[in-house]
């Protein structure tokens, strides 16, 4: 099977996942061409069946804003006639699906067709997609998708309820490659924590909806009654936000580090003692599986996905959005107590072992088999 995969080359979740599947199914013998802006930030291009197709748009100086939804159609409309594709796999409904939509359409023109599955990852559907400039459009190129699918119950119920959708949505959820946290070591710890000190860790691309301010106030409280240390990880807009913070609390100025981007993060996730997720909207929360695979307990808000993967009193614990006070006595409790920490740090790796790439993996194979047969049964 020659498969098409559309999708965002950047560090966020949407990306990542993309990534990660394509190179998983080319491992298995699929030939995989991704089709994005730039090199996706994770993909290996040493495997022989892995393709990578830059969309490339020219500019002109009479366009503002230069017309990369057009040249997106004309690279998978070329990448689809020219390695043949099987089936197209976008995610995230713009620009992708619409994009794909068009190559459709260019290609029944020449009596050729293929079919098109959508994964819908979070704000395409929670934020962006229901912008007025947005909605109709996005509402059409999920409609005009083949399979639909969401990474999360509670994704699938917002669609549901945003969009008028006119087809079944699948959920898929998301995966971990569990082999990745293996043979990870502590020894770095001691870089940035003493042996007394616990250590807190929070990871995103630092956007308002992440809820930073609620992470540092969560730390203030810890940080009074446990010997502890803030790890941030990550850049985004609200970094001003850490520094104010910091400013405004210069007692705290060697008890925060904020390490930006890094490339070992699982390494870093490994020695954490808690992960905080208080974020206003997560579609699924893989930022929160990855510490649980890293056997890192997480303290969370109760948003979208969340509770499907963070279990209550199990995994870590989780409150309502904002309410910083719960979050911070959770943690108290949790690096106040070794034994309580211990449980739920296994618990969280067994939990991590539910979503599994072995286990997610033959869920994609058999909807793609499925959409196939289908398509051309229809055909």
């Amino acid at each position: 099977m020659k498969i098409g995969i559309l999708c965002y080359p950047t560090y966020g979740g949407s990306g990542i996942v993309a990534t990660e599947l394509g190179m998983s199914l080319a491992k298995k013998g699929y030939e995989v061409h991704f089709i994005s802006s730039e090199l996706p930030a994770r993909l290996d291009m040493t495997d022989p069946n892995i393709f990578f197709h830059k969309v490339n748009v020219q500019t002109y100086p009479l366009f503002k804003h230069q017309p990369f939804d057009i040249a997106l159609s004309s690279t998978i409309y070329q990448v689809v006639k020219l390695y043949k594709l099987d089936i197209l796999h976008a995610h995230y409904a713009i620009p992708y699906a619409y994009a794909a939509f068009f190559a459709k359409q260019m290609l029944k023109e020449e009596n050729a067709d293929i079919p098109l599955v959508t994964t819908l990852h979070g704000t395409d559907i929670t934020l962006v997609g229901q912008h007025p400039s947005y909605k109709h459009a996005v509402e059409f190129s999920i409609n005009q998708s083949d399979k639909i699918t969401t990474v999360s119950e509670s994704l699938k119920s917002d669609t549901l309820k945003f969009f008028k959708i006119t087809k079944e949505i699948e959920v898929i959820t998301n995966f971990i490659d569990n082999t990745e946290f293996e043979d990870l070591k502590t020894c770095q710890r001691n870089h940035f924590a003493n042996e007394d000190e616990k250590i807190l860790i929070h990871v995103s691309n630092l956007r308002p909806v992440k809820r930073i301010k609620d992470v540092l106030d969560i730390f203030n409280k810890v940080e009074k009654s446990v010997k502890s240390k803030l790890l941030i990880l990550g850049d985004g807009p609200d970094v001003e936000v850490i520094n104010e913070f910091i400013n405004e609390n210069p007692h705290l100025i060697n008890k925060i580090k904020l390490l930006g981007k890094v490339d070992n993060l699982y390494q870093i996730l490994k020695f954490a003692d808690v992960f905080l997720l208080p974020s206003e909207q997560e579609s699924f929360g893989l930022a929160a599986l990855e510490a649980m695979a890293a056997e890192t307990p997480v303290i969370s808000s109760n948003a979208g996905g969340i509770p499907e993967v963070n279990i209550q009193g199990e995994t870590g614990f989780l409150a309502e959005v904002g309410n910083v006070e719960a979050m911070a006595s959770y943690a108290i409790k949790l690096l106040s107590d070794d034994k309580l920490l211990a449980e739920i740090k296994t618990k969280a790796k067994a939990r991590a072992l539910e979503f599994d790439l072995v286990n997610i993996l033959p869920i994609y194979e058999k909807m793609y088999e499925e959409t196939l047969a289908e398509f051309h049964k229809m055909a």
